[in-house]
């Protein structure tokens, strides 16, 4: 197991230094090891996509900004509880980036008739033991992961 988290981390670092990453490679690397750890060998790759394609449409954000996790829990009256993972791109003042280490999204239902996603940038990537939020910093964009 310890060959393959070598062999694993030397072809992210070779993937990374040549500053391409085919979708093959994710949905590899996401089959092995999960999205957390895509999200920490191409987050830099993703957030300089999404400043690029910002840019590209007039839309550039002045903050500092990072791809995260993001760690989801559906709660509510009648909801099915169900965890997902997926990213997120946060942004706001370096300071408070920094301590950014997920996105906790919380998901309920409204009388049945609204759903309710509330996405919160937080310090720890284990929120449900308690949800603290980095004041001054919010999501600017979501990725979603074709499988």
């Amino acid at each position: 197991m310890r060959r393959v988290q070598l062999a694993a981390l030397l072809a992210a670092v070779v993937v990374g230094a040549a500053g391409v990453a085919h979708a093959q490679d994710i949905l590899q690397l996401v089959k092995v090891f999960g999205i957390g750890y895509a999200v920490r060998t191409f987050g830099p790759q993703l957030n300089d996509f999404i400043n690029s394609m910002l840019l590209s449409r007039d839309a550039a954000t002045r903050q500092t900004t990072k791809v995260v996790p993001i760690l989801s829990v559906s709660i509510g009256l009648s909801a099915p509880g169900r965890a997902t993972i997926g990213a997120a791109q946060v942004a706001g003042p370096r300071a408070a980036v920094q301590k950014v280490e997920a996105v906790a999204a919380l998901d309920a239902n409204y009388q049945g008739v609204f759903q309710v996603r509330a996405l919160i940038p937080v310090d720890s990537l284990e929120p449900w033991k308690g949800l603290r939020r980095v004041v001054g910093v919010g999501v600017s964009a979501i990725i979603d992961l074709r499988i």
